[in-house]
Parts: C-alpha cells; sequence; structure tokens
C-alpha cells in the first residue's frame, strides 16, 4: 500500500502479467489518493447522518452507500485488483493488450443510479420517471462495460447504445426535472446541481471514447481523467446536495420517509374523528 512513510509495493503483491498498456506506480498511488477521499468523505456524511433529523437523512443514506462501494472499487484498483486483459481493436494487428478495470464500471453501476434517484427526489418528479432514470443509467454503464471487453470495432456500436442513454437521462434530469422543481419553488437549486451533474456526466463519453473504448490515453493517464471526475461526481455532488438542503422543506418535497409524526392536517382528522362519531350518535 502507498502510505506515509512507505513505499508503494502493490506490483510487487499484485503483479501485471500479459499486458502491454497496464496501470503504473505513480498511477496506483494517484489510485490511494482518491480512496482516501472516498473514505474521508464516506466517514464524514456518515458523521453527519447523525446530526440530522431522522425525517431528513433520506440523502444522507442515499450518498453513504454510493461513497462506500466507491471507496471499495478505487481500493481495488489501487491494489491493482479488479481487471481483465483485453486486446484492443486499433492494435489488433500488433496484439498490443490493455489492462481494462471492471471494477471502475461497478462503481458507476452505483453511482449514477444513486445520483439520478437523488434528482429525482429533489425535483419532485414521479416514481415512473425515476425508476426509468435508474434504469437508463444501468443501461449506460452497462453498455460502456460491454464495449470495453469487446476486442474489436463492434464495441462502438455498443458505446453508441450507452451514449443515446446518456442522452436520455440528460433531457430527462435537466428539462423535465426542472419544470417539477419550479412547481417546488427549488428550481435555482435544483438547476445548479443538475447542471453541474450534467456536465460532468457529458465528460465521461469522451474520457471512455480516449481511454478504454478508443486506447488513445493510457491505463494511468485514463485513471486520472475518471477520477478527477468521480470525485467531483459523487463526493463533491453529495456535499453540495446537503448544502442546498438545509433551506428545503422536506414534507413539501415529499422525501420525509422517516418522519413518524403526522402532519398537521392528520392531526386534525384524527381529532375531529371523535366529535364525528359523538355526534353520530347524540342524533341516533
Amino acid at each position: 500500500m502507498s502510505l506515509i512513510g512507505r513505499a508503494n509495493d502493490v506490483f510487487q503483491v499484485n503483479p501485471v502479467t500479459g499486458v502491454d498498456e497496464a496501470l503504473s506506480i505513480h498511477g496506483s498511488d494517484w489510485l490511494w489518493a482518491v480512496t482516501a477521499i472516498y473514505i474521508v468523505s464516506f466517514i464524514g456524511l456518515l458523521v453527519l447522518s447523525f446530526a440530522a433529523k431522522e425525517s431528513e437523512r433520506v440523502f444522507h443514506y442515499l450518498f453513504t452507500c454510493a461513497l462506500m462501494v466507491g471507496a471499495m472499487t478505487y481500493y481495488a484498483q489501487a491494489s491493482n485488483l479488479g481487471w481483465s486483459a483485453v486486446e484492443q481493436v486499433d492494435n489488433v494487428g500488433n496484439g498490443v493488450i490493455r489492462q481494462i478495470f471492471y471494477a471502475k464500471y461497478i462503481n458507476w453501476v452505483v453511482a449514477f443510479p444513486s445520483l439520478a434517484l437523488a434528482m429525482g427526489l429533489i425535483s419532485g418528479v414521479s416514481w415512473t420517471t425515476i425508476v426509468c432514470n435508474i434504469a437508463i443509467s444501468w443501461i449506460w454503464v452497462i453498455s460502456y462495460l460491454v464495449a470495453a471487453f469487446t476486442p474489436s470495432s463492434y464495441k462502438w456500436g455498443f458505446f453508441a447504445f450507452g451514449t443515446f442513454s446518456w442522452l436520455i437521462l440528460a433531457m430527462s434530469t435537466i428539462n423535465e426535472s426542472r419544470e417539477a422543481a419550479a412547481l417546488l419553488g427549488i428550481q435555482r437549486d435544483y438547476m445548479v446541481l443538475s447542471g453541474w451533474l450534467n456536465l460532468l456526466w457529458l465528460l465521461y463519453p469522451i474520457a471512455f471514447g480516449l481511454t478504454d473504448g478508443g486506447n488513445r490515453i493510457g491505463v494511468t493517464g485514463g485513471f486520472i481523467f475518471f477520477g478527477v471526475l468521480d470525485i467531483l461526481t459523487v463526493p463533491v455532488l453529495s456535499f453540495a446536495v446537503l448544502f442546498f438542503a438545509r433551506n428545503w422543506d422536506y414534507r413539501k418535497l415529499s422525501i420525509a420517509f422517516s418522519d413518524s409524526r403526522p402532519s398537521r392536517e392528520s392531526e386534525s382528522e384524527i381529532k375531529e374523528a371523535p366529535r364525528a362519531s359523538s355526534d353520530i350518535a347524540s342524533t341516533v
């Protein structure tokens, strides 16, 4: 491991074999740094969840899970684990083999749906739209995973399916969800969060095309690209949501899921019920 005062011996414990383009020692050091950021963010969010009201912990729970999975997958990648050797389409004649880390896609298959769910809860769109967006985010990630492990030019067909899924997700989280957020009076907050997320999501197809897809950037360079994107997408956006959420009315947004207290309308109905019963009894 790469710790203070200790050399990174990852490749002595988990060596790379049968690969021409592989993760470097400096790339592993960078991945350990990203792992640390995820772990610190996970612990910080977990602590904040205990300080928050029980009815206002939905985003704490959601992002805590995403951060924990992100920390585990980055730990695996920093340890030079969770990868397979895949021949590259643009170097088939030369037999160049690239190290493809499937752990990266495991991270996204949890992180992207979590973010889509969070945007749906904030905007107040229907559960049908939320479930659809979650499914589309899975299609996006799985299509890219299949493309990365396809050693022929047919990988770009899967890339096209995944990118089209991303376009549908972007249109839903920017347009339809914005209109729903406007009805709840949080359009400005939602557009800041959704705009930031979709700006970063825009860069993922580009990064994939240059790395696992097109093999134009090496494994270490690709991890620097994706590492920065992942940090800005999950840890940064998680705390940004909590920052804006300080001024939100969770009951008005219908996301006070853990609130066991009845609303004022429900309390008044409960109080009126005995009166109505007594009136009926006196009439009889």
